[in-house]
């Protein structure tokens, strides 16, 4: 199952966890599968059908832009990141 790092602000939904083994072959399924075990972190995590603004999804330290549907393989690792502004 693909390991889940939590991010620290949403951590209260967590209980403190910070890491978590969910089922889920794409991000949104990782996101739904999170979303029953922890309430409401869907709401923090998603728009609709996309990332919420200000996020950026990394699989195995890869940054990727497909967002929802980018696959997730078994071994994974899915880290929810804040995006990065400059000027």
């Amino acid at each position: 199952m693909p390991v889940v790092f939590i991010p620290t602000p949403m951590r209260d939904l967590t209980d403190g966890v910070t890491e978590v083994n969910v089922t889920g072959n794409t991000v949104g399924e990782v996101i739904d599968a999170l979303e029953q075990r922890f309430p409401g972190i869907k709401s923090r995590l998603c728009r609709g059908d996309k990332l919420a603004p200000g996020l950026q999804v990394s699989i195995d330290a890869t940054m990727t832009l497909r967002g929802l549907r980018t696959a997730v393989a078994p071994a994974s690792e899915v880290h929810f990141l804040p995006t990065i502004g400059g000027g």
